[in-house]
């Protein structure tokens, strides 16, 4: 009969042996703590591989526990029946609650490692083959030299050169030129410069990069020598050729030649006939070597293209009484009735063009240039901020808006510090000023040339905003500036005008010019009536009546009838002036003298006084007195008709 019996076995208590000195010493490893023996024994595991054994292994164990689950149930239910209808769903959220639980106490272990540590499992380390590294460092020393040596020729073959020609040009030397005026920057093996107007504040799109790379000698020999072939067969003189060693290489869409065109003109109704690839001169591009004209002209054909882009965008977005049009690579906007500015890109790529010779016509470069300013200024006000004053006050503000609250603006005021005009209502407005100061010219010149008496004086003011002009019309008499001077200041707006009379009236016109020559008419009328109410007390004469409306006569298509009723000293003559106010300013001069040829004293009338009643009045030819103008045949006749005492 055996018996079985448990025997336990354990590790002997003794430490391994370490190290044995020479003298015989044993020193003994001390035994792993408990974190180390764990740690080795995790080591040893590799988990990928006894994954699908846990698997199986969780498999079963939970096909067990369904059925004790299975055999529980059963056993149960033979005795009662479930109390509670939600047994199930609380058990299954126990469980998910577990697995929580589990999964975050997992993640504590893995994150803050300071219960266990995960190290990888040690892999046999690679068989080293000495050979293999020998020959790998030996190909890259050989690389390396290979590029030193090249560099090294390179730099030989530049210094034998400059040795032998003293004027070839030196790259570095070059590229230092380059890089005062551009932005430059290296990437990898190449140099990269920057046209665009980014640090200028600037939102285009388009990245500006050009390259910059060493030219070749073969290059700048067939350059040379093209050039010198084709410079003698024109011009039958070898010039000297100009050397570079640098080559800029600029992006297709930025060669060429580029301005903006701007028209001011009469509505034609067709918005698709333009000629927008047409250049005045072949001289504006650049020859091959001159790499600094190469770059102006790239960065001009940008800044042409921002600033036409910037005024699609807004002309699109306006909501303008006339729809502005956006076709292609032109605009149009509508100025007044009848007129509108047409502002066009214009790009040329190649200078062979048919159209090259003909002169560019009805180009406005005032308003080109304008436009240039204001996309400058936009981009100098992105980029300078007025400093806050106070220090505490936010960065940004205007000084107007930072004095907003001090000086106690109101909700109009501050309404209209938040209005600003986009470029293309800026070069809008100017056009409209520019187009309405040249039809007040015209008027002003008009008139001038057409009245003779009295005579029309225009003095406009060099100090003008590019929406506002001032003009001084004087009206005098010749060789009686003296006496009258008749002055009136015309401001020429947008859209309007605003005139400032003598007697300080203010009257507000629209752009119709009608209104313009009807107010100088009238104001001529009235100049030649007062000159000669002044002259008339200079020669003692009495001014009887006076009227700037007269409502006798004949309908005046413009304006009315001033008249003036003058006596003579001893009241025995009377003159009465008409002056009407049209284009050809007539004139009717009447006279009456007293006694009258039907007065019989004694008869009727008993007292003498009544003699003195004027006459009927009759018409003077005007026109066959002598007299260099209105008011020296004026003089002539007031001093004729004097009496002699």
């Amino acid at each position: 009969m055996s018996v079985s019996a448990n025997i336990s076995v354990e590790a002997p208590i003794e430490s391994q042996i370490q190290e044995i000195a020479y003298d015989g010493t044993e020193i003994y490893q001390l035994p792993p703590t408990l974190s180390e023996h764990l740690a080795k024994c995790a080591a040893k595991i590799d988990f990928s591989k006894t994954v699908n054994n846990l698997d199986l292994v969780k498999q079963s164990i939970k096909k067990e526990d369904e059925k004790k689950d299975d055999d529980s149930k059963d056993a149960a239910a033979h005795f009662q029946s479930s109390l509670w209808p939600w047994d199930s769903v609380r058990n299954k959220l126990k469980d998910a609650f577990t697995e929580v639980c589990v999964l975050s106490d997992v993640l504590a272990i893995a994150k803050e490692k300071r219960f266990m540590v995960l190290d990888p499992i040690p892999q046999e380390p690679p068989e080293v083959k000495q050979m293999v590294q020998v020959y790998a460092r030996k190909k890259a020393l050989a690389s390396a030299a290979n590029i030193l040596l090249t560099g090294a020729e390179r730099l030989k073959t530049a210094h034998t050169d400059q040795g032998g020609n003293r004027s070839a040009p030196d790259f570095h030397i070059e590229l230092l030129r380059l890089r005062r005026n551009w932005r430059l920057k290296k990437v990898s093996n190449t140099i990269i410069g920057d046209l665009s107007y980014r640090t200028a504040g600037s939102k285009f799109m388009h990245p500006g990069m050009f390259e910059v790379t060493k030219a070749e000698d073969e290059d700048n020999n067939d350059e040379n020598a093209s050039a010198a072939a084709g410079t003698v067969a024109t011009t039958g003189t070898a010039p000297e050729p100009k050397l570079t060693s640098l080559k800029v290489n600029v992006p297709t869409e930025l060669q060429g030649v580029a301005f903006i065109k701007v028209i001011t003109q009469k509505d034609q109704g067709d918005l698709c006939t333009a000629t927008l690839n047409m250049m005045g001169s072949t001289q504006l591009f650049p020859q091959a070597g001159e790499w600094q004209k190469t770059l102006d002209f790239a960065q001009n054909v940008l800044f042409c293209k921002e600033l036409f882009n910037q005024l699609a965008r807004e002309a699109v977005q306006l909501q303008a009484p006339i729809p502005h049009v956006v076709v292609g690579n032109q605009i149009r906007a509508t100025l007044l009735p009848g007129i509108q500015l047409v502002i066009s890109l214009c790009h040329s790529t190649s200078s062979d063009s048919n159209n090259s010779s003909e002169p560019i016509k009805d180009h406005d470069h005032v308003l080109e240039h304008s436009l240039h300013q204001l996309l400058r200024e936009f981009h100098h006000k992105n980029t300078h901020h007025p400093f806050p004053h106070p220090a505490s006050a936010p960065l940004g503000p205007s000084k107007k808006r930072m004095l907003a609250g001090p000086s106690a603006f109101d909700r109009y005021e501050l309404l209209e510090m938040t209005k600003s005009q986009t470029l293309l209502e800026q070069i809008i407005a100017q056009a409209q000023h520019i187009f309405t100061r040249r039809r007040a010219q015209y008027v002003l010149d008009t008139l001038a040339r057409e009245v003779k008496d009295p005579q029309i004086t225009s003095h406009w003011n060099a100090m003008n905003s590019p929406t506002m002009s001032c003009v001084k019309i004087n009206i005098t008499s010749h060789g009686y500036d003296a006496n009258l001077r008749t002055s009136l200041v015309i401001h020429v707006k947008e859209r309007s005008l605003k005139c400032i009379c003598r007697d300080g009236r203010i009257m507000h016109m629209s752009y119709e010019m009608q209104e313009l020559r009807d107010l100088i008419l009238y104001q001529i009328s009235q100049h030649q009536i007062v000159c000669l109410q002044s002259l008339a007390k200079c020669m003692a004469w009495q001014i009887l009546s006076n009227s700037s409306h007269l409502g006798i006569g004949s309908v005046e298509p413009l304006g009315n009838a001033s008249s003036c009723v003058l006596a003579s000293p001893n009241s025995d003559r009377l003159i009465a002036v008409q002056v009407r106010c049209d284009p050809q300013l007539d004139v009717k001069v009447y006279i009456a003298q007293s006694p009258g040829k039907d007065f019989f004293p004694g008869s009727l009338v008993q007292g003498r006084h009544w003699e003195h009643l004027g006459g009927h009045f009759k018409e003077l030819r005007f026109d066959k007195m002598e007299g260099k103008n209105f008011h020296n045949k004026m003089e002539f006749l007031m001093a004729s008709l004097t009496s002699q005492t």
